[in-house]
């Protein structure tokens, strides 16, 4: 407004600059409240009428037009700052919903749980969402450690509520059943049980033990990746490939298999959303031969690091939820 003003005052009324004193209350809808908006509004009004004096436009056609843009782009202005303060205070509300819900759903997992340090990080593929379909928990039971990491196939609202089924019958089965074989069946039964329409869950199950001891369980999940303390690393592979959660169908179930992780070693579970990450080439993200990223004394900095380097070698967000769950023996 200022700089229409100079350019009136300089160039005289023939140019006819007075009408775009009505960008100020235009900009100040977009960046301010409707506060800010009404008093940008009347100073355009009073600035026009004080050009429009000094020109001698005063009771002419365009001293008029000049003075009734200015008032017609203030009042849409207005109209148009209470409108998007709405909607703003709409996705605030949302936004506080999605995390008491992403703290229901996936609550925190603790950095140490019996013998093992556990770092995690989650990315939703969904800019506006902290949750998707990915999922994941750590349950201190009798019988050990025993963590889940899974993947609902597709994506959205339904995925979300195939998880918190997976999730919750996780979360008992953990703690009751005397082995991962067990837990498994119980989840399979929980998930063919609640679910309506055709939809299944990847999922692996790992129980680790004081003697470093670990066994694992898949269900065409990803294999674990485990990081040796001399840096060698390789994933864990199951003897042989088990259908999913929830196929509905009378298979042989998957059948358990363990390692053992020697002081230094690790072990990460993820889902399908960081191997099948693809950069601008096309390239899947080499997880194996970036594992070096993880050898940090701390696990919450490397698995960070790791993430940074799976959204660089990407180039821009990700195409699907990313879940990363580090486990790592405490010291002694």
């Amino acid at each position: 407004m200022t700089v229409v003003a100079l350019v009136d005052v300089t160039a005289g009324p023939e140019v006819g600059f007075l009408p775009l004193l009505s960008l100020g209350p235009a900009f100040a809808s977009l960046v301010g409240g409707m506060r800010r908006t009404a008093l940008i509004g009347l100073l355009a009004l009073v600035l026009c009428f004080g050009l429009a004096s000094y020109d001698g436009l005063l009771g002419t056609t365009p001293g008029y037009t000049a003075l009734l843009s200015v008032a017609g782009v203030s009042a849409a202005g207005l109209a148009a700052a209470a409108i998007r303060q709405r909607r703003e205070a709409e996705l605030a509300n949302m936004r506080s919903i999605a995390e008491v819900a992403q703290r229901v759903l996936l609550r925190p997992v603790p950095r140490a749980a019996g013998h093992l340090r556990i770092a995690v990080s989650y990315t939703s593929a969904v800019a506006e969402a902290r949750i998707g379909g990915d999922l994941y928990e750590v349950v201190n039971s009798p019988s050990g450690v025993r963590v889940i990491v899974g993947d609902v196939q597709g994506k959205g609202l339904e995925a979300v509520e195939t998880a918190a089924v997976v999730l919750a019958a996780f979360r008992e089965a953990a703690y009751d059943e005397p082995d991962l074989a067990a837990v498994s069946a119980r989840l399979e039964r929980s998930v063919n049980r609640h679910m309506t329409q055709e939809r299944f869950v990847t999922a692996v199950l790992a129980e680790t033990h004081e003697d470093r001891s670990v066994t694992l369980l898949n269900h065409g999940h990803p294999s674990p990746l485990v990081v040796r303390a001399d840096g060698t690393a390789h994933l864990a592979e199951p003897p042989e490939t088990a259908p999913p959660l929830g196929m509905g169908l009378d298979l042989k179930p998957p059948e358990p298999y363990g390692l053992s992780l020697a002081p230094g070693d690790q072990m990460l579970l993820y889902t399908d959303g960081v191997t099948e990450a693809r950069d601008p080439d096309d390239r899947f993200y080499p997880l194996v031969r970036r594992a070096f990223l993880l050898r940090e004394t701390n696990p919450d900095i490397g698995l960070e690091s790791l993430c940074r380097d799976l959204v660089t070698h990407v180039g821009g967000p990700l195409q699907d939820d990313a879940a990363m769950l580090l486990l790592r023996y405490r010291e002694g």
